[in-house]
């Protein structure tokens, strides 16, 4: 029998190649009939990850792949790390316009490693070796493939052992994704990207590329210096040069910035310089420079590249960015703006080609900072590709699949089969210590109360993610989507309003209603 399966064994490589054979346009990618495996695993720097407030319940923002089971042939077996909350379940399922709830539960099945370690949840899969034969078992041979947030050699073994193949990139081509193959990939596809530094590995190394970076560049006010792997800017800091003592020569700014490493504004609050200059040697680092402007915006564009190697571009946002120096990501609006939008849907699909030509498949973002000169036009540029899903992803393929609508590249609108326009603001990061408690059935009762949920009809309203991280951590994901931008942030207000009238101690709809058992 181990000689038997060892001869039909198939490599990661022959089991991608499936799906070039299988799927030649994104038609075929939404009507197939297949199962579908979801590791919502986020297969990063856990010391990264753990910077970010309930970085275990993000598991939850690829549940909007749940909204797949429309199709009445697709099975999906979604694994977590944690159970997830039955009613956060029936909330998506509800949301399946046209499809029996139980028609749509049928054909889901949820699993559970019952782990909340800070391990990748692709490795608690690996570590339980009946798990991922309960999985192989459960899924149809040729009609199965795998999603996950992002690829790595986790996945990748996991792909191996249930003998499917996913649905990513190949983890040989990782470094496209990091932030000094992003440079490189920027170099190739004859685009902007800012003045910067190579990778290196040492904070030696780190201050000299630095140093060369400023003398090259003696007006520059600000230097950002990143981790080649990040989540969400977590991994960024910002070196103010306006604070350094005057210096002309090579030696006197290397001086200048050995020094004032300790002193680097981190994104991520809890970030200290003795644990981010650790993970140098490991993750490596660069440095690059800071963008200025009196009018900046960051906005981004979202492509596919189909396993047949076409690439298309899904759509621009413009990004809404918090931390000390702007570069943490908590949102965006869709789409981007006018001004603009058209050009980097040119851009991404520039980078596209160069991915696709480097054998990279899925989803793929490309962040920029945008300025505006004098004469009112913009100078763009690209900072960093994320060669995974995204903070963009799940908002847009929610309104994709709740109006069965399609995005215009002419335009860069995205219309209903009706010919509505549609534009909403999303984020992963509504959070204040009021909402800390709330469970996620005051938040069903709560949107009941004032019909804050997503209509049908109108195609309008609000659709709630990381509902599980609520409780503890105080904080939520909501898209709010509206037929313009104003209506959808007003949407999004009226949400928050009522959140904070909700959390304020005077008026609380979930205590009034009676308990049922």
């Amino acid at each position: 029998m181990a000689q038997q399966q060892s001869d039909n064994f198939q490599t990661f490589d022959v089991l991608q190649n499936q799906l070039k054979n299988s799927w030649q346009d994104s038609e075929e990618f939404e009507t197939s009939d297949q199962d579908i495996l979801v590791v919502p695993s986020f297969s990063i720097d856990q010391q990264v990850g753990q910077n970010v407030p309930g970085f275990l319940h993000y598991e939850e923002r690829l549940l909007f792949s749940l909204i797949r089971l429309r199709n009445p042939h697709t099975r999906l077996i979604y694994v977590t790390a944690q159970p997830l909350a039955p009613l956060i379940i029936d909330y998506y399922l509800q949301l399946l316009s046209g499809i029996p709830f139980s028609h749509a539960r049928d054909r889901l099945l949820l699993i559970t490693t019952y782990d909340n370690s800070y391990k990748a949840l692709t490795q608690k899969i690996l570590d339980r070796p009946r798990l991922v034969s309960k999985l192989r078992r459960a899924l149809r041979p040729n009609k199965s493939h795998m999603i996950c947030y992002n690829s790595t050699e986790l996945e990748k073994e996991l792909s191996e052992k249930l003998q499917i193949p996913l649905f990513a990139a190949s983890p040989d081509l990782s470094y496209w994704g990091s932030k000094s193959g992003s440079r490189k990939v920027f170099e190739l596809a004859n685009i902007p990207f800012p003045d910067g530094s190579q990778l290196v590995k040492t904070v030696e190394e780190l201050v000299t590329v630095t140093a060369a970076l400023w003398h090259r560049n003696p007006t520059l006010q600000r230097i950002v210096i990143k981790l080649n792997e990040g989540f969400s800017g977590e991994g960024n800091a910002v070196l103010d040069l306006r604070e350094l003592p005057e210096v002309s020569t090579l030696g006197e700014r290397q001086g200048a910035i050995a020094n004032a490493f300790s002193h680097l504004s981190f994104q991520a609050a809890a970030e200290t310089w003795e644990n981010f200059s650790s993970r140098i040697p490991e993750l490596g680092a660069i440095a690059e420079a800071f963008i200025e402007g009196e009018i900046k915006r960051s906005p981004s564009v979202q492509g596919l590249i189909l396993p047949s190697g076409k690439v298309e571009i899904l759509s621009t946002h413009d990004q809404i960015l918090g931390g000390a120096d702007g570069q943490i990501y908590l949102g965006c609006t869709f789409p981007a703006a006018a001004d603009y939008r058209l050009e980097l849907q040119t851009l991404g699909l520039k980078v596209g080609k160069v991915l696709a030509k480097q054998g990279a498949m899925e989803r793929f973002g490309v962040d920029f900072v945008v300025t505006q000169r004098p004469d009112q036009t913009w100078d763009m540029q690209a900072i960093e590709i994320n060669l995974r899903k995204g903070g963009t992803t799940h908002p847009l393929m929610t309104l994709k699949l709740l109006t069965n609508g399609q995005y215009d590249y002419n335009t860069g609108l995205f219309f209903t089969p009706q010919g509505q326009e549609k534009y909403y603001i999303a984020s992963d990061n509504l959070q204040k210590p009021q909402y800390k408690g709330l469970l996620p059935s005051d938040l069903m009762d709560i949107i009941a109360a004032h019909g804050l949920h997503f209509d049908s009809s109108t195609k309008t309203g609000t659709i709630f993610h990381l509902m599980g991280t609520l409780s503890e951590h105080g904080k939520l994901g909501l898209t709010s989507i509206g037929n313009s931008l104003s209506e959808a942030k007003a949407i999004y207000q009226q949400v928050e309003e009522v959140l904070d009238l909700e959390t304020s101690g005077h008026y609380a709809t979930s205590s009034n209603l009676p308990m049922t058992w």
